[in-house]
């Protein structure tokens, strides 16, 4: 698959990363649409198989594929590996974080969900968070602060997302809302989330969640200065992060309100804003 497509198809299926990719110098976008692409294909495995073990398979299909690409093996026939190839050659992405992200995709198989807050947090590093570092290293970024900031703002915006996603979820039985945090708040899962009704309890576990998020956002801006400008790019997912916690406040972290699930009209414009300051 040619960039073009790669870029088609993201604009379609992965909007915030499609439109954050576009403020990248030009010549480093195809290698971003490639690294995007791919985490869509894992991304949507649990959506698109019936049964978990068949979820597995395809998981362990890109492992290996990974594995080629780094072995210099011939690689498999799929338009996304022939592109991520090729942008893993030419920037030298690592293969750690490639391994990472497969591995917590694995979690989304299960039926039980994360036990803890900080083992949610792992799962947001491990998938989001490893996105994002490998897009700053596709812009030349690999120091330690930046990583830092990077991991942080991957994570607070795999929360907000995971927050907003929770309606669609609940209707697959999809549960990723921590087990003690639901616990000790008393969330009646059959009743509230999974019958999609809001409730007190389930919107104390959001505001947690929420506000985790929140810290995180405001630990990763306050390196603002001293993080690389090439590293705004993929940073920007913190402008996105930022507005959809907003927006849960605004309804008192109900995760079923329908304001949620609109779409943002003017967020072109709001990241365009962000990239032009070097702000996230």
């Amino acid at each position: 698959m040619s960039g073009p497509s790669l870029a088609a198809g993201l604009r379609q299926h992965d909007r915030d990363r499609y439109q954050t990719a576009l403020f990248a110098p030009a010549e480093r976008r195809d290698a971003l649409f490639a690294l995007y692409a791919f985490n869509y294909e894992v991304a949507r495995i649990r959506e698109s198989v019936r049964e978990p073990m068949l979820g597995l398979m395809r998981l362990q299909w890109w492992r290996d594929a990974i594995d080629d690409i780094f072995a210099g093996k011939p690689l498999r026939q799929h338009e996304v590996v022939t592109s991520l190839a090729q942008a893993i050659a030419a920037h030298g992405l690592s293969k750690d974080r490639f391994t990472a992200l497969l591995d917590a995709r694995a979690q989304d198989m299960e039926e039980m969900p994360p036990e803890s807050l900080a083992a949610l947090e792992s799962y947001a590093a491990a998938t989001s968070g490893s996105v994002l570092l490998l897009a700053l290293e596709v812009l030349g970024v690999r120091d330690r602060q930046a990583a830092a900031v990077g991991r942080a703002v991957g994570i607070a915006y795999a929360l907000a997302g995971l927050l907003v996603a929770a309606p669609f979820h609940a209707q697959q039985r999809r549960l990723y809302l921590p087990a003690m945090l639901t616990a000790q708040h008393g969330v009646d899962l059959e009743r509230s989330l999974f019958a999609l009704i809001p409730s007190r309890e389930l919107a104390a576990v959001t505001r947690a969640i929420a506000d985790r998020a929140r810290q995180l956002l405001d630990e990763a801006r306050q390196q603002r200065g001293s993080v690389a400008r090439a590293a705004i790019t993929p940073l920007l997912h913190a402008v996105l992060a930022e507005r959809r916690l907003r927006q849960l406040g605004a309804v008192d972290h109900n995760v079923f309100d329908p304001h949620l699930a609109a779409q943002d009209t003017l967020q072109s414009l709001r990241l365009a804003w962000a990239a032009l300051r070097r702000r996230y």
